[in-house]
């Protein structure tokens, strides 16, 4: 099973919109942005939707369309953004029931359901604290 890119790729459209805007554009295309990104325009205006909906950006049509943040850098969180393209919780359990009669099979859900509520408080309580002003000035650093 292969992880999950959805939060990565949000992450790094918005903070490109970001640094474009701060360079003095109004908009950037989603072919702009996939181009940063390395991945097809269609797929970038399908996560810039789930993102428009959160309120986190926001899209304009005709003459000069692209997309623009709603919020700026200092705004948004990784939290919001990960709320925003991954909603439900992080780990699931089975999607059939266990064996009740079987000692791991009756409580593997309980205790597992423990563990990734505890898990993902503490995600949730760190992508809080990381706003894609951080993340573009780690990135702009890092250059």
């Amino acid at each position: 099973m292969s992880a999950n890119t959805r939060l990565t790729i949000a992450a790094h459209a918005l903070t490109w919109i970001g640094l474009h805007q701060r360079r003095g554009h109004e908009v950037a295309t989603s072919g702009q942005i996939a181009t940063s990104v390395n991945t097809n325009p269609v797929v970038i205006r399908r996560l810039l939707a789930d993102l428009r909906k959160a309120g986190l950006a926001d899209s304009r049509r005709g003459a000069g369309a692209g997309w623009m943040l709603s919020r700026g850098l200092t705004d948004i969180t990784l939290l919001d953004v990960h709320e925003a393209v991954e909603p439900g919780p992080v780990f699931a359990l089975h999607r059939s029931t266990p064996d009740p009669e079987c000692v791991v099979g009756e409580r593997i859900g309980p205790v597992m359901t423990a563990i990734y509520r505890e898990i993902e408080a503490t995600l949730r309580k760190e992508l809080a604290h990381t706003t894609l002003e951080d993340v573009l000035r780690d990135i702009l650093q890092a250059a």
